[in-house]
């Protein structure tokens, strides 16, 4: 005769308060926003001088975390804090020209790294002016990176204020957020590995 099978009674989850719930959502929407916060900065374009990529009004996420991990490479859009006066303007935005160890010349209006032309597709003007000194070449050192803006008629950048040290850069631009219209990831230019060697 088969024995009949025993009955054993789940064990009841133990339910927390609604309250608690409530507490516990809060401090993990707290803590996520407080990393993000940590990994990432967001900043506003304001001014021409990245025309015509950037305009002013334009919101953009700026990873602290890709610095950290890697260093800034040619071509790479980067946040930085102004080198003749940090911690006064307010950060710029420009785009990474020449690398430590370079020597870059500007010669009739064209960026010569190491003595080769470099292939510039996101500027408009091929003619431009700069306010700036009349330095012509730099030679960078280690941690020392040489940014222009896009619109090189209205930039102020390593031609006016020099090289960028490497402490100054806050991280590289990754996704414009604002306005709407404009939502998606910046383009990043790779070029080839060193291509001046």
């Amino acid at each position: 005769m088969a024995e009949s099978a025993v009955y054993m009674p789940r064990p009841r989850l133990r339910r927390r308060g609604l309250l608690y719930e409530l507490i516990d959502t809060i401090v993990l929407i707290v803590s996520i926003y407080a990393l993000a916060d940590l990994a990432s900065v967001r900043f506003y374009v304001d001014g021409r001088s990245m025309q015509p990529n950037f305009y002013t009004g334009q919101r953009v996420i700026v990873s602290r975390v890709n610095y950290m991990l890697t260093e800034p490479e040619r071509g790479e859009i980067i946040v930085f804090e102004s080198p003749d006066r940090p911690g006064i303007d307010a950060p710029l935005i420009k785009r990474v020209i020449g690398l430590p160890g370079e020597h870059v010349e500007i010669i009739e209006s064209q960026v010569f790294i190491d003595g080769q032309l470099l292939d510039e597709p996101y500027i408009n003007d091929a003619i431009w002016r700069s306010s700036c000194r009349t330095d012509t070449e730099w030679d960078l050192n280690t941690g020392q990176y040489f940014v222009m803006g896009d619109n090189r008629n209205n930039s102020r950048d390593s031609r006016c204020f020099g090289p960028v040290e490497r402490e100054h850069v806050i991280g590289e631009a990754l996704v414009r957020y604002w306005p709407p219209q404009d939502i998606g990831l910046i383009y990043k230019l790779h070029y080839p590995e060193d291509p001046f060697e």
